[in-house]
């Protein structure tokens, strides 16, 4: 089921219990019930538990997409270390310089078309997708400079090749969900709580209030449909993509 899809299903479900809730408790109120008789007590607890609601909403919206950003710069600074490799190494001798390329373009194809279905689908990455960036590691690292030119490029070299290895392991850490399965009970526990206080305000008396409530419940399955879908960056909706690896590298997207 596509994540669109779930959204349009969660809004829609959000207004219609609202709607079906409130039609029922129409029917079913007393005929001597006045509803414009609120006490303020109420009224002033339902602003403040709207509040506190929304700051939480803000304060997660915040979290999951600081964490989608980040697992986004991983990715660019993956391709641009390994995008310098592969510019840098033409000092080399042809026969290093070309292995060099060869085994960078086979990492980066494997992670493009391989390891990019694996980390959406099981939120990992895998061993050959290390086995392959040890590769190039040890093509860079085991070539001794022949002379003066290639060696003032080797250590820049090893510096590029560790900003790619640690930017990998930052991709893989952030491979997973952010949001702590108590923090998803407070979200959704602090919705119900928030949409249930509208019918403590007894919204029943017009057809605008009724479409204002529907508004304000999908409004809230919204907000938290966002935080789903940020809180795995690699795997649902609004994915991070491997557009860094196919710009530096054009060759991967055949």
């Amino acid at each position: 089921m596509s994540d669109w899809l779930v959204l349009v299903l969660a809004m829609a479900g959000a207004c219609a219990v609202v709607v079906v809730i409130t039609l029922v408790r129409q029917r079913t109120a007393s005929e001597d019930e006045d509803p414009s008789e609120t006490p303020d007590v109420i009224e002033y607890m339902t602003m403040w538990i709207g509040v506190i609601y929304a700051i939480v909403l803000g304060l997660a919206i915040a979290g999951v997409w600081e964490a989608r950003s980040a697992a986004q710069d991983h990715v660019q600074a993956e391709a641009q270390a390994l995008h310098e490799i592969s510019e840098r190494v033409r000092v080399y001798p042809s026969e290093v310089r070309d292995r060099i390329r060869a085994d960078v373009d086979a990492y980066v194809g494997y992670v493009v078309h391989t390891e990019w279905r694996r980390m959406a689908d099981e939120q990992q990455v895998t061993e050959r997708g290390g086995e392959l960036l040890g590769r190039v590691r040890a093509d860079v690292t085991d070539h001794r400079p022949g002379n003066d030119f290639e060696a003032q490029a080797y250590q820049p070299l090893l510096d590029q090749m560790a900003a790619a290895d640690q930017a990998r392991n930052a991709r893989a850490d952030a491979t997973g969900v952010t949001m702590p399965p108590v923090v998803w009970w407070g979200l959704i526990t602090g919705g119900l709580i928030t949409i249930g206080m509208v019918f403590a305000l007894q919204i029943r008396r017009t057809g605008r209030e009724l479409v204002l409530a529907g508004l304000f419940s999908a409004t809230i399955a919204f907000m938290l449909f966002l935080i789903w879908d940020f809180d795995a960056p690699y795997s649902r909706g609004i994915a991070v993509t491997a557009e860094p690896f196919l710009t530096m590298f054009p060759g991967a997207g055949g």
